[in-house]
């Protein structure tokens, strides 16, 4: 490779960079990336002569820094005045109106970004230095880090830049990355950062530039600070054109009113918008945008008078822990919620906050009576972020959590590994009644044709339906069914009968219906070819229970809690009670069961039967059915339009029948 082809390789890969960091618009895959950028560490490897500092190879590699010399900036950074609402805004654009003896002024609106101010300066195009805002006045120097971000253009994108020219942004981390960095933090033991805002400062004043490079920051200009042998666009917004046009990320936010009433329109859509952005932003700036009518209004101490920062409401807050109560999901989740003194928020008064689990809890280290930071944006869950050790008082206290349900009074669990506490009252707790309820009656349960889930909702609603017991009391309620909204008499009379219907049903459809934690259709009917009669597998230990297929420690354990629970107990007596029945027969053993052993896979569409009738039939005779399919599979059962299945199965040469053969198959041991 020549020193020509060099040079145009690093350009091709500025121009890959630039595409997929600042414009969001990938022009090649990342393998192809990967190989030319190969290729340009084996040509520098060859001619370290040759090595560019626009090179995409330089972005990363100086040795870590012992600490950030301090810089001047060449034109200070400046604070901004506040507007704090609509009159505070008018305010100030009838003073602008009133210096500059104008009717109506044009001003550039932006976002005003929530992360870390750095100021780029680069000499014939070139990137020779970047500096944090600092005082105003100077900053550190942390160009090594800055180098790292794909965002910041290592050299202008134009054959003519300015002699020098200094580029104002604001270095920030989107939300995705930092859920990702702290989620990878708490996977290692660490500590994580408080807020976006946060992770991208510490991220940006890492000795070691690896650890930058390793970070999800991004860098979005919004100024030119100083600039020599360049004429400058005559606005600010033609101003942040050409920067895009340069190779910077830009806003697509900004845009440009026409006085006050213009900037509070800005604010009430970006106040809207703001809780669905992928990053934070904490308020609007609004700049005058003619950079003649700027030169013109001048300064004030250390603000400019043609630019004021309105602040959105706060998205985080200091408040005190009250105490901790637990409220129970529908899915018997059981989940600590700090209750706080109220504090204002996001744009609410907030006096409660989630905290997740017992781990949160632990990594948190908070206590009743702490002081914390709490954050609320936009219509997300307020949530405990911090918490502030050094105002902890002396009657601070440990968080201790229910040995029992606080909805049912039921044990809870926990299993090893996981954070959540559970309920173990599945068809007696009022938290998770309705879920339970709609579970109870399902297809492949009870099959209770007609109860759906906005009539259950009603009947929960008005205590009609306490427990799956009262379900079949409802006949002696027609009149109040009949009242209820869309239940007619004809709807009335088709549930009643479904209901009746329900009654008799299967050991294995019965067991299921209980919605006993992982113990799903497979599962069920494992238990029920395992013990012959229900009182067998009310009464049987975690020991006896692990023999059964498929039946492991944890869903054992799931099993004999559920049962262990009185209230269950009751609830099971009641339907039986109430006339719910299945076939009592003699089963066999699973090792005498003729498919025992096997794992059959029923994909496609079948006509004769379902799909869930097949699958029964064949467990029935002692099959295990799975979902996938693998090299343990034994046979695939395909219909029509059977898909990645069949092709899987093909692939790996496991027998394959149709709707007719699978017929045959249940014919030949008696399934029909």
């Amino acid at each position: 490779m020549t020193h020509q082809q060099m040079l145009d390789l690093i350009q091709q890969l500025n121009d890959y960079s630039y595409a997929y960091h600042v414009k969001d618009d990938p022009i090649v895959p990342d393998a192809e990336y990967d190989r030319s950028y190969r290729a340009l560490q084996a040509v520098e490897a060859e001619h370290p002569d040759w090595i560019q500092s626009d090179s995409p190879t330089q972005r990363v590699g100086e040795k870590p820094d012992n600490g950030f010399a301090n810089v001047a900036h060449t034109v200070p950074m400046l604070s901004l005045d506040n507007a704090f609402d609509d009159d505070s805004l008018s305010d100030f654009d009838q003073r602008i109106r009133k210096l500059l003896n104008a009717e109506i002024i044009t001003y550039c609106c932006e976002p005003k970004l929530d992360g870390l101010a750095i100021s780029l300066r680069y000499e014939e195009g070139r990137l020779v230095r970047g500096v944090t805002r600092g005082d105003g006045l100077s900053g550190e120097d942390i160009t090594s880090n800055i180098k790292t971000l794909y965002s910041v253009p290592l050299r202008l994108r134009t054959d003519n830049p300015p002699a020098v020219v200094e580029v104002r942004g604001e270095i920030y981390m989107p939300k995705d990355g930092f859920e990702k960095l702290n989620a990878l933090a708490v996977e290692r033991g660490e500590k994580v950062f408080v807020n976006p805002r946060n992770a991208a400062a510490g991220s940006l004043r890492q000795l070691d530039p690896k650890i930058t490079a390793s970070r999800p920051l991004v860098m979005c200009a919004y100024s030119i600070g100083y600039v020599e042998d360049w004429r400058q666009p005559a606005s600010h917004y033609d101003g942040l054109m050409q920067l895009s046009e340069w190779g910077f990320r830009v806003n697509d936010l900004m845009t440009r009113v026409e006085g006050a009433s213009g900037c509070i329109e800005y604010y009430e859509m970006l106040n809207e918008k703001r809780s669905g952005l992928s990053y934070d932003i904490d308020g609007i700036v609004y700049k005058v945008d003619q950079i003649a009518l700027q030169n013109q209004l001048g300064f004030i101490a250390r603000a400019p008078r043609w630019a004021i920062a309105r602040k959105f409401p706060a998205q985080e807050e200091m408040t005190r822990v009250l105490g901790i109560d637990f409220q129970v999901g529908r899915t018997g989740a059981i989940t600590p919620v700090a209750r706080l003194e109220p504090v204002f928020v996001g744009g609410a008064t907030v006096s409660n906050a989630t905290l997740h689990n017992k781990d949160e809890i632990a990594r948190l280290g908070v206590q009743v009576n702490d002081y914390v930071v709490i954050r609320r944006a936009g219509d997300v869950i307020p949530k405990v972020v911090q918490v502030l050790l050094e105002k902890r008082p002396d009657n601070a206290s440990e968080v201790a959590f229910p040995e029992a349900c606080p909805v049912c009074g039921s044990d809870v669990e926990q299993v090893e590994g996981e954070a959540i506490i559970r309920c173990t009252g599945g068809l007696v707790c009022g938290a998770q009644l309705k879920e339970s309820l709609k579970h109870f009656v399902s297809r492949k349960a009870l099959d209770i044709d007609g109860l759906g889930d906005k009539l259950i909702e009603q009947l929960v609603d008005q205590e009609i339906v306490k427990t799956p017991v009262d379900i079949f009391t409802l006949s002696e309620k027609k009149d109040t069914l009949l009242a209820m909204e869309r239940m007619g008499q004809k709807s009335v009379d088709n549930l009643l009968a479904s209901i009746e219907t329900a009654k008799a049903t299967q050991f294995n459809r019965f067991i299921y219906s209980l919605g006993i934690r992982e113990v799903g259709e497979a599962t069920a009917r494992a238990l029920t070819n395992y013990f012959t009669e229900l009182d067998e597998l009310l009464v049987a230990d975690q020991e006896s229970l692990v023999e059964v297929d498929d039946v492991g420690p944890i869903v054992a354990q799931h099993v004999r809690l559920f049962f262990d629970q009185q209230a269950n107990i009751d609830t099971i007596r009641g339907l039986l009670a109430a006339g719910v029945a299945w076939e009592k027969k003699q089963q066999a053993s699973s090792d005498e069961l003729p498919l025992s052993g096997k794992t059959y896979v029923v994909t496609g569409s079948l006509n004769q039967f379902s799909r869930d009738q097949v699958k029964d039939k064949l467990q029935a005779l002692g099959a295990k059915v799975s979902g996938s399919v693998s090299a343990k599979t034994d046979c695939l059962v395909a219909g029509e339009k059977a898909g990645s299945k069949l092709t899987k199965a093909q692939s790996l040469n496991i027998p394959i029948i149709d709707e007719a053969g699978v017929i045959a198959l249940l014919h030949q041991h008696g399934a029909l």
